[in-house]
């Protein structure tokens, strides 16, 4: 099958099948898939899911071409799961208030996704996956917008600008929490700044000393990623609502 027919395979007929029945589901295969990357990220290969499944490697060609085409029946997948309900918010178009309150729904279940799927905010493509998961979550979100009194062409800009921005801020919150694992922020300052200090750099970088120690001050790090990601989410709703105004 090519990789639409893949990816609609629930909705195409049954053709005839010859020869003896399949060990496995394409289903079984992408699920499987899906826990490999979630364990060991987006450089997974076919072999880490043959290991998981417990078959020759090559018995995966029997489903799919190749990894890429597995990569995007996994993506699709996983945008279905967020499509039909499972996420923490309801439909955004049944959130209680305006558009703004929507699409704040919509980062926040998308920051959701890429925290149970963190491989999935390292999937680059330019080319939509054109599977019933990834069409329907378009669906979903688009209700977040549909409201907004500009061309659709930029109700399908602002669901962009948003979607990619709490993919960025999820990237952000994994490396913070690999880092937090490894060591508290405050330790960190505390052998840091005290070799920082000794060079008496404050008066030659005298903001950077003065803004960098109010910030560390009120969020207890250098870089506090779940303050920037509110505030860069307000950010854009101002700016889409000043651009709305108009």
């Amino acid at each position: 099958m090519n990789t639409v027919e893949l990816l609609w395979r629930r909705e195409l007929p049954a053709g005839p099948r010859r020869g003896r029945p399949p060990k496995l589901t394409h289903d079984q295969v992408v699920t499987a898939a899906v826990s490999v990357a979630d364990r060991v990220g987006i450089a997974f290969t076919l072999r880490h899911v043959a290991e998981a499944l417990g078959v020759p490697v090559m018995s995966l060609y029997s489903y799919v071409d190749g990894r890429e085409q597995l990569l995007e029946l996994m993506v699709d997948d996983c945008r279905a799961t967020m499509a039909f309900g499972d996420v923490p918010s309801d439909v955004p178009g049944d959130v209680p208030g305006d558009w703004r309150a929507r699409l704040a729904a919509v980062a926040a279940d998308n920051l959701a996704l890429f925290t149970d799927h963190p491989w999935l905010a390292d999937v680059e493509t330019e080319r939509a996956v054109l599977g019933p998961g990834t069409l329907a979550k378009y669906e979903r979100e688009l209700a977040a917008v549909e409201s907004l009194p500009v061309s659709d062409v930029d109700k399908d800009a602002a669901l962009s600008l948003v979607l990619d921005f709490a993919r960025a801020a999820a990237r952000a919150f994994s490396h913070a929490a690999r880092e937090r694992d490894r060591e508290a922020p405050g330790d960190w300052w505390d052998r840091e700044g005290a070799v920082l200090a000794k060079l008496g750099v404050t008066d030659r970088f005298p903001l950077a000393a003065r803004i960098g120690t109010a910030a560390g001050r009120a969020q207890g790090a250098a870089h506090d990623v779940r303050r920037a990601y509110h505030f860069g989410l307000q950010v854009i709703l101002d700016g889409l609502g000043s651009r709305t105004s108009r």
